[in-house]
């Protein structure tokens, strides 16, 4: 093996490692503006509920810390992540709200069940977006197991829901 692959395997493990052990919901970009001034909606899945109830509450939660009154957060619960894009059209529809988050977790099992409701769902969310023109951000953990999704739930690697209401607030001060 010449030095040069060497250096680039060595690298990569490096990269590979650092992320596997640090908070990825950490903030990176442009600053978060104030969320106080919008109406949201999170539709969240019961299916997966010790998973999907602490994203809905980083989501929440992180909503309140940049300014969202608690008044103007409607939460909603759905069977299961295939749901969402139902509950998340039907928030959408509401004129108060001025953007959605819908949260779900899928974890990959021994079929191609996973494939479909992940592909089902991430086209359902990128179509509402585009039908009723305002933010309907995918807050969907596809992990491979129980323990990347407890990880990504407020575990080692932060709380997606964190970053989804993010996302949320970001995207409605660039469509203003």
């Amino acid at each position: 093996m010449s030095a040069a692959v060497l250096l680039r395997l060595i690298y990569f493990k490096e990269i590979v490692m650092s992320s596997q052990n640090r908070n990825l919901s950490s903030v990176e970009g442009s600053e978060v503006k104030s969320a106080a001034d919008f109406t949201f909606g999170i539709v969240w899945a019961e299916w997966n509920h010790e998973v999907t109830h602490a994203l809905y509450k980083g989501a929440y939660d992180t909503l309140v810390k940049y300014g969202a009154k608690p008044e103007n957060i409607i939460s909603k619960t759905v069977p299961g992540s295939f749901e969402l894009t139902l509950g998340a059209q039907w928030l959408a529809e509401q004129k108060k709200v001025d953007a959605v988050i819908a949260i779900g977790c899928v974890i990959q099992g021994e079929t191609r069940h996973f494939d479909f409701i992940c592909d089902a769902v991430a086209n359902g969310i990128t179509n509402l977006n585009i039908k009723f023109n305002k933010p309907v951000i995918f807050g969907v953990l596809t992990p491979d197991n129980q323990q990347q999704a407890i990880d990504r739930a407020g575990g080692k690697h932060g709380n997606k829901g964190d970053e989804a209401a993010i996302t949320a607030i970001k995207m409605l001060h660039f469509g203003r």
